[in-house]
């Protein structure tokens, strides 16, 4: 009785096997899925490279490499580079290279990629000497939306510095960045804390009339070099919506920005503020491109703090040591230095030693100036000032005054 017992409390041992293998065979699938996702990879990629090509854009990598498995996939380029053929107005072909990149996506995720970039990087004309570093202590973008049209981009940089290369060594090798530094002296131009772009599609705009919303943080920036106040660090916050966009189909820039004017396209800037020191600037307006490729538009400005902006010009030692034309020329067109040299000798001949103190005054005189183009406002608590930016085919005029000139787009 005991033996019939047991026999009926036996089971089948092959039941024992039934997890293990379909777990065996879950991963063996799983296993054949990751690595033909992975052998897709360099077909899209090789097939995005070609798109890019004829737009100008090419993009080549000495070495590339897939791994990641099981859950992630990981592409690591070595030796990247990408080189810019008539993407400006100008049209000479520029080249950047930096070390490594690496290239993540979840494999149950594979439209958001992230991507993560080493330092340094160089950039040069194309088979001329490197001319401009950048290093960083960190650096990513992260892109959703892939392959497709993406819907959200984002880009940041920790610590990112732009140097001059002054001398650089001429037996550099192909694809170093760090050799091609060697014996060169480097002169900073640019430094921040950190700088981040996101862009995005706009909610609700077609397909066919894209609209682009972007921001634009910097940290701490500073631009060596070209003026000791643009050496003082600021902060800055711009916000900007894009229209006028047909596609996303690559184009070359020129091309791009030539759609754009024949579109009545236009970058609305919806917030952007400045803050250095004790000076904040506010300011919002729509700005397109005129025919000939270059700005129009205008900007409304709110600015507090503008009187502590004119000393750091140094108007006062312009004047004390004779104002070249070509200044004049820029910011006061038809006023000749021969007027201003009679003028301060005149004043010198009727009363000894009035030209001087107008000289030296002349900063409370231009601040007036200032003060005249624009009204009284409130920004932020403080008291300020609020006046016109405009942009006249490139021309730029801070009220009448005119104060720069920017190059053509194509």
């Amino acid at each position: 009785m005991s033996n019939i017992a047991f026999a009926r409390r036996r089971r089948p041992l092959w039941r024992l096997f039934i997890a293990p293998v379909l777990l065996l065979i879950a991963a063996i699938g799983w296993s054949v899925f990751w690595f033909f996702a992975a052998s897709e990879i360099g077909v899209q990629a090789d097939a995005w490279r070609a798109r890019e090509a004829k737009s100008g854009r090419v993009y080549d990598c000495a070495n590339r490499s897939v791994g990641g498995f099981p859950f992630r996939l990981e592409v690591r380029c070595e030796g990247a580079s990408v080189t810019l053929v008539s993407q400006t107005a100008g049209r000479t072909p520029l080249t950047a290279k930096l070390g490594k990149i690496l290239i993540v996506a979840q494999i149950y995720d594979p439209k958001h990629v992230i991507a993560l970039f080493s330092a340094p990087a160089t950039i040069s004309e194309s088979g001329a000497q490197p001319t401009l570093a950048v290093n960083w202590s960190l650096g990513r973008s992260s892109v959703i939306g892939l392959p497709g049209v993406p819907q959200r981009v984002s880009i940041e940089f920790n610590d990112p510095a732009i140097d001059r290369l002054v001398g650089s060594t001429q037996g550099s090798t192909q694809g170093s960045t760090q050799g091609s530094t060697q014996g060169s002296t480097q002169v900073p131009l640019a430094r921040a804390k950190h700088v981040e772009l996101h862009g995005r599609l706009a909610e609700g705009s077609p397909a066919d009339h894209p609209v682009i919303e972007s921001v634009l943080q910097i940290n701490q920036g500073s631009i060596l070099g070209v003026h000791p106040l643009l050496a003082e660090p600021f902060d800055a916050d711009v916000r900007t919506l894009l229209s006028g966009l047909k596609d996303f189909s690559p184009k070359p820039w020129p091309e791009r920005f030539r759609e754009l004017q024949a579109a009545g396209g236009h970058v609305e800037i919806v917030q952007s503020r400045i803050q250095q020191g004790d000076l904040v600037a506010v300011a919002s307006g729509t700005l397109g491109l005129s025919p000939a490729g270059r700005l129009d538009g205008e900007l409304q400005m709110i600015v507090t703090g503008i009187e502590k902006v004119v000393p750091a010009l140094g108007i006062d030692k312009m004047l004390e040591q004779g104002v070249p034309q070509a200044t004049l020329d820029r910011v006061a067109p038809g006023v000749k230095t021969q007027d201003i040299n009679n003028l301060m000798g005149a004043l010198d001949r009727a009363i000894p030693g009035l030209g001087k103190v107008v000289k030296q005054n002349a900063n409370v005189g231009v601040t007036v100036g200032i003060n005249a183009l624009g009204k009284d406002a409130t920004l932020e608590g403080r008291k300020a000032r609020t006046f016109p930016l405009r942009f006249v085919d490139g021309t730029v005029f801070l009220g009448p005054l005119k104060v720069g000139q920017i190059p053509p787009l194509f």
